[in-house]
């Protein structure tokens, strides 16, 4: 798992909790089921089983894979609409390649995030390059779906290409635990994604044995998944596991600590820690649509068949094909 790594010790430490802080409880842990995205690629739908409203801001997510693709299996992808939301895709392990009919794109690697903000609406592919899909190889990564608020619904389509070098990188304060800021704020420490929707995305790694304490914006929700590894979390110290989600009831901060023992094959434990401002608005969704109302979805599909979403660029990916 090469997403950006870096030596603890050297990293701004996380400040430890104080008296007065309280951590977050565990109101439930759920096991994605597994599925098929796109063109036959394997995922895990991380949110399958949980409310809506444990869920706000966020609308779905799917970690891809953890898969070694033989040659000619790589899949993504072809062109197809979004409005009124905003896509997030951080590659952990592989390649993925985006462009859209705005003129974003480029290749999404190791620790690299590419967030597209659909908005108003826009067409996007996200594909295996090439020699990916020719050589086969390990592929492993997260989407996850922001929702926007009424009043941004119709922004105008936006495209954040952000390194795995730029993302914020910080340390328990045992240094047990480097943790990745992709978005939002942790201890004072901000992330580089720019989101019309106030949230926290982050990526840490818990070596074995090592507990994460950390603070979190009491108006906002708090979700743990976990991508690798197994541990616990809370103040309960629940059980969690590979493909699992908790949803954290409110409090000042998010504990996680891994086991001691962890798989060969698992270092340590892989965690995503995502939460955000609840919108509080209707939802209503159809396929890769976001809106606050049935009519909303109704004009997306109208829009999207008149061809308002923008043309697909003269250099057009399209997926490969081993002959």
């Amino acid at each position: 798992m090469p997403a950006i790594t870096a030596d603890t010790l050297t990293l701004p430490r996380i400040a430890a909790a104080t008296t007065a802080d309280t951590e977050r409880p565990v109101r439930s842990i759920t096991t994605g089921p597994s599925g098929y995205e796109g063109e036959g690629f394997p995922v895990v739908r991380a949110f399958g089983g949980v409310s809506a409203a444990d869920l706000d801001p966020f609308v779905h997510m799917d970690q891809m894979g953890e898969i070694e693709y033989q040659p000619g299996e790589p899949r993504g992808t072809d062109w197809h609409p979004h409005r009124g939301f905003e896509t997030v895709t951080y590659m952990i392990d592989g390649r993925f390649a985006h462009q859209d009919s705005h003129g974003g794109g480029g290749l999404i690697t190791d620790g690299a995030t590419q967030w597209m903000t659909a908005g108003s609406g826009i067409l996007h592919i996200e594909t295996p390059p090439a020699e990916l899909v020719e050589s086969g190889g390990l592929f492993h990564g997260v989407q996850l779906w922001v929702n926007l608020p009424s009043k941004d619904k119709f922004a105008s389509p936006r495209y954040q290409s952000i390194e795995g070098r730029a993302v914020t990188l910080l340390s328990s304060e045992d240094g047990g635990a480097l943790v990745r800021v992709i978005a939002g704020d942790i201890d004072g420490q901000r992330g580089p994604g720019q989101t019309h929707t106030p949230i926290t995305l982050a990526h840490a790694t818990v070596a074995p044995g090592a507990r994460l304490d950390l603070p979190w914006d009491r108006g906002y929700n708090a979700l743990v998944y976990v991508l690798s590894g197994r541990g616990a979390v809370g103040p309960v110290g629940h059980p969690i596991q590979q493909g699992q989600l908790a949803v954290l009831g409110p409090g000042d901060r998010i504990t996680v600590a891994a086991t001691s023992r962890q798989d060969g094959n698992r270092p340590a434990l892989e965690v995503l820690l995502l939460g955000g401002r609840p919108l509080r608005e209707p939802v209503v969704q159809y396929g890769p649509f976001v809106m606050n109302s049935k009519a909303e979805v109704l004009q997306a599909l109208e829009d999207f068949n008149a061809g308002r979403f923008g043309s697909l660029p003269a250099n057009a990916l399209t997926p490969h094909r081993v002959r």
